[in-house]
């Protein structure tokens, strides 16, 4: 018999896929204080699986979040971020590198493209998609299919990614209930939890940090670039954060707040262990 899902289509999801491997996704993500599940997506790929609070418990627009969570890790982080989501009347994605604007896409549950083709484009060249074979692939995406829904479509992009090294685990399907996602992330050999440690735990945990992998922007490696990155995202996260509240957004608050964190963490650390 059809059930309730059936009609109203799937619960809002999602899945955040970092171009790193996840010891250097860790110590950023904590920092978004939602509750995660983190595991390898690929030999240079990590992904988060979040319990979905936001949208689950606070009815907030599943993408404005996500979008919110992949700008702030991708501003404090020297590699990209990719937010796939879902709901029950549309699917997308969003990528976010560094300062630069996210670029996505859009599907409604029938996998009708609503997005712009130009975004497709933009998202192929960063994240090193082949201009020509991949762009091809990418670019059946945006045409209309009748035998092809939203999750269709993610599916579809995602193989279009395996060419840059992506590689989900099967049981990480987009448009699975978020629960079921975070239990198959726990099950991944090399999967571990990801939550807020409190600031004087996560002002620690720095000092365990290989910050080699995670390149000479990352707030927490000391040193006069590292300062400039922590008072802009201070500075950046303070009128973002008043934005959002005004307009009860929570992808930007959750931004903004993210901003204010990592840029008041580092600004600490790097009062507490001043490199000579």
């Amino acid at each position: 018999m059809p059930t309730e899902a059936d009609h109203t289509g799937p619960a809002p999801g999602a899945l955040l896929l970092c171009r790193a491997v996840p010891g250097a996704v860790a110590p950023v993500a904590h920092l978004l204080r939602e509750r995660m599940q983190l595991t390898r997506a690929g030999d240079e790929w990590s992904v988060l699986v979040p319990e979905g609070g936001p949208w689950r418990d606070a009815g907030e627009p599943v993408d404005r979040v996500v979008t919110g969570w992949a700008t702030a890790l991708a501003v404090g982080a020297p590699w990209p971020v990719l937010a796939l989501w879902w709901d029950a009347d549309h699917a997308g994605f969003t990528l976010a590198s560094g300062f630069r604007r996210p670029v996505g896409f859009v599907w409604l549950a029938s996998g009708l493209p609503a997005g712009e083709e130009e975004a497709m484009r933009t998202f192929a060249a960063r994240v090193g998609l082949d201009p020509v074979l991949d762009l091809q692939a990418l670019d059946r995406l945006t045409k209309p299919d009748s035998a092809a829904d939203a999750r269709t479509r993610l599916r579809g992009l995602l193989a279009v990614l395996a060419r840059v090294g992506v590689s989900l685990p099967r049981q990480l399907a987009p448009g699975e209930p978020a629960d079921r996602l975070r239990e198959a992330a726990a099950l991944q050999p090399d999967s571990l939890p990801v939550e807020w440690p409190g600031w004087r735990d996560a002002v620690a945990e720095r000092d365990t940090v290989d910050h080699s992998r995670l390149g000479p922007w990352m707030p927490w490696t000391g040193g006069p670039r590292a300062r400039a990155l922590a008072l802009a995202q201070v500075a950046a996260g303070v009128p973002l954060t008043a934005r959002g509240v005004r307009r009860r957004d929570g992808g930007l608050i959750a931004a903004g707040a993210l901003f204010l964190a990592h840029g008041l963490l580092s600004l600490a650390y790097g009062l507490t262990h001043p490199r000579d």
